[in-house]
């Protein structure tokens, strides 16, 4: 299944609190649930006002289903189509 990153603009990100980002983190999980392992979110990046998010669905729509159900922000949706690191130079 395809991997995306998902960017969501959201002003002072980097400054709420850890029972903010559970709050968030709880109603994504919530939705989740409720999508019957459609989509799965993998992991999450805060930034001063912008979160990155990975995500692992079918497909953008899949993706964006998961941002409105959940009321989420969603600004931009890439798909991923390669991954490297620091052992791509080993």
């Amino acid at each position: 299944m395809p991997t995306f990153v998902v960017e969501r603009d959201l002003e002072g990100a980097g400054w709420l609190s850890a029972e903010q980002l559970q709050g968030i983190a709880h109603r994504a999980c919530e939705v989740l649930g409720d999508m019957e392992d459609k989509v799965t979110w993998v992991e999450s990046y805060v930034t001063e006002d912008k979160f990155y998010c990975v995500y692992i669905a079918p497909d953008v729509a899949a993706v964006q289903e998961h941002a409105m159900r959940g009321d989420l922000p969603i600004s931009r949706v890439a798909e991923v189509f390669r991954k490297f690191g620091p052992e791509a130079d080993a």
